[in-house]
């Protein structure tokens, strides 16, 4: 009787944990679920808007493409002048920013060959030249803005970063 009774409060105390344990949803969904921002089409159309129109003011034709923070094509604008090969180089241009989470001239700069990181160059898609640059809200990478077709990395970059700049005030929270 006694052993029947010390089980029974033993399978009480078991059902008492189970229940609290369920009970507490959001800690566990807390844990199984993220939340990220990403950019609207509009605000993606304004940044790529930007860049192009930046470029057209120095002169150059581009492809300016924006990928979402997980590298998927949002927008791709291509100038009347702009070269073929733009539009896949401005688009990995992105989508390597995004995926590093970084500038494409800082991931040129710290793959060159004989350095630790070179054999990233050899990725499918990764473009490790000027143009590419990560777009930032809030501390977290929301996306990515690539420039293909100006005269060099320096003058891509410049023109991606007239893009991003035209959209911080419609992303900064």
């Amino acid at each position: 009787m006694k052993s029947n009774r010390n089980l029974f409060r033993s399978c009480i105390a078991v059902a008492v944990f189970a229940l609290s344990y369920a009970s507490q949803p959001s800690a566990r969904a807390a844990e199984a679920l993220v939340t990220v921002k990403q950019m609207s089409p509009e605000i993606a159309y304004k940044a790529a808007r930007a860049a192009l129109e930046n470029c057209r003011t120095r002169g150059y034709s581009v492809g300016v493409a924006i990928v979402d923070r997980s590298g998927v094509a949002q927008v791709f604008l291509r100038d009347r002048f702009a070269g073929a090969h733009t539009v896949r180089t401005a688009i990995n241009k992105a989508w390597t920013s995004a995926s590093f989470r970084q500038s494409t001239l800082a991931l040129a700069a710290e793959t060159q060959a004989g350095k630790p990181m070179s054999g990233i160059r050899e990725l499918p898609r990764v473009i490790a030249a000027g143009g590419g640059l990560p777009i930032e809200a809030s501390g977290m990478v929301v996306g990515a803005i690539g420039v293909s077709g100006a005269p060099g990395g320096e003058a891509d970059q410049a023109c991606a970063q007239a893009g991003i700049d035209a959209i911080l005030a419609d992303i900064e929270l």
